[in-house]
């Protein structure tokens, strides 16, 4: 896939964000995902562009934007990177890393100068307007999401929410579509992830519940050969 400068917002229009300050030019990594921040995401580094940023990143102990790579080009808003550990190199110049998401950004112009991409960005402004009420909520539905996937097999883990921007954490854990990981990365507030989060909890519980019913009937009418 050939990146070009073509943006494009969760809702494939231009969005409007608070911005908190434009960065120099920040090293682009396209990839099929969306990380989130404080999300900790593994990665193979092996082709030569990408071994080059990665080891200019890690020289300079310098960020990175991951931004998922769209079918026209490159989402507008991304999440800055740093790698926190390397976890193995190799003698062509792999590398296997692990890195974490810090801060969201909107692209603001693609830069094509270097072998990578690199975009002048803006950080955006997190509010955490969300209230007591409505992460308790997203909180105890999550926890119930997980206890019916586990169909009672395992225990899932305890969740220790985070004091502020409780959204991203609950979505890292959800396997769901890009497009609402993009759109919930792209929100500009808490209380917005929160209440589109809340919709889908209880909008996916029922379905869910009805379908471990059913597969519970099924395997209770079994007979024997």
């Amino acid at each position: 896939m050939a990146f070009g400068c073509s943006l494009q917002s969760a809702d494939g229009q231009a969005g409007s964000f608070r911005i908190e300050g434009v960065s120099d030019l920040l090293p682009l990594f396209p990839l099929e995902l969306v990380l989130f921040p404080g999300m900790a995401l593994p990665l193979h580094i092996f082709e030569p562009r990408y071994k080059e940023m990665i080891g200019e990143c890690l020289r300079h102990d310098s960020a990175f934007g991951i931004v998922r790579a769209v079918e026209d080009g490159l989402a507008q808003v991304g999440c800055s990177a740093e790698v926190v550990t390397v976890v193995k190199r190799y003698e062509d110049g792999r590398l296997d890393i692990v890195c974490r998401g810090l801060r969201r950004f909107e692209i603001i112009e693609v830069n094509q100068d270097r072998s990578f991409l690199q975009g002048e960005v803006t950080f955006l402004k997190e509010d955490s307007d969300a209230g007591i009420d409505a992460r308790k909520k997203a909180l105890g539905l999550h926890q119930q999401l997980l206890l019916m996937a586990a169909s009672g097999e395992t225990t899932p883990p305890i969740i220790e929410p985070p004091e502020d921007l409780l959204s991203f954490h609950l979505i890292s854990q959800l396997q769901v579509d890009l497009d609402f990981k993009q759109t919930i990365l792209s929100m500009p507030t808490e209380s917005q992830r929160l209440s589109t989060l809340i919709e889908y909890y209880e909008a996916i519980l029922p379905k869910l519940g009805k379908m471990i019913q059913a597969r519970k009937k099924s395997g209770s009418n079994g007979h024997v050969m």
